[in-house]
């Protein structure tokens, strides 16, 4: 099962103040130390970064009752998988995360500082968007290479599929054990910073251009 591993994922301190639910513009006026610190920690939590993705495409066999039905006998199953992957003749299960390390240091200086430790778990969520992102690019463009068209990115959680049915799903199809993400008993993935998603390909996919980096996606 295919590892990417990513080049230096490329995002500023208005990522990670967007991440964190504020306006760079507007705290820039209002609260620049908060700026101050958010570029600190990204420029300390960047080196705690461990980028990966690990992903599988499959065949879609059928689509019976909102239950999409993949070559292997793996299902998807859900409003939002019909209605999204429905006419997809290829999928592609994906799963990204940025390590455990960042998430760790954020934990450790949180009762010494709270704010520096909120701004480290903003680069974490910029750093999986980002990375999420890059690899919809990928895929991207590989579906427009062979002149199919691609789905937007959904994931659990998501209104129509939920955490409980789509993550335990995704984590039967991937080896997650290869890049260390595990899933709990409520469905929440360890490392926190990761993210999970499927992609659609067919020649008559509901989309319009590229979409990843327009997607909000959801950070726990």
């Amino acid at each position: 099962m295919p590892i990417w591993k990513a080049p230096n994922l490329d995002f500023d301190v208005d990522v990670v103040l967007r991440a964190q639910g504020a306006d760079p513009q507007t705290l820039r006026g209002r609260s620049p130390r908060l700026v101050e610190t958010a570029e600190r920690a990204l420029e300390e939590g960047r080196v705690l970064l461990e980028p990966q993705t690990i992903f599988r495409e499959l065949d879609v066999s059928v689509l019976r009752h909102e239950r999409l039905v993949l070559e292997n006998g793996a299902t998807l199953s859900g409003q939002l998988v019909a209605q999204h992957l429905g006419i997809a003749e290829r999928i592609v299960v994906i799963l990204c995360t940025v390590g455990e390390e960042l998430e760790a240091c954020a934990s450790e200086t949180s009762n010494d500082n709270l704010v520096y430790s909120l701004a480290l778990d903003g680069v974490g969520s910029a750093a999986v968007e980002t990375l999420a992102n890059a690899v919809c690019r990928n895929f991207e463009d590989r579906a427009d290479g062979l002149g199919l068209q691609s789905s937007i990115p959904i994931s659990p959680g998501m209104l129509g599929w939920p955490v409980n049915v789509g993550q335990p799903e995704i984590f039967a199809i991937l080896e997650t054990e290869k890049i260390n993400v595990k899933l709990s008993a409520h469905g929440l993935m360890k490392p926190r910073k990761s993210l999970s998603m499927v992609l659609g390909f067919g020649p008559s996919m509901q989309t319009s251009g590229k979409t990843c980096d327009s997607c909000a996606w959801m950070h726990k």
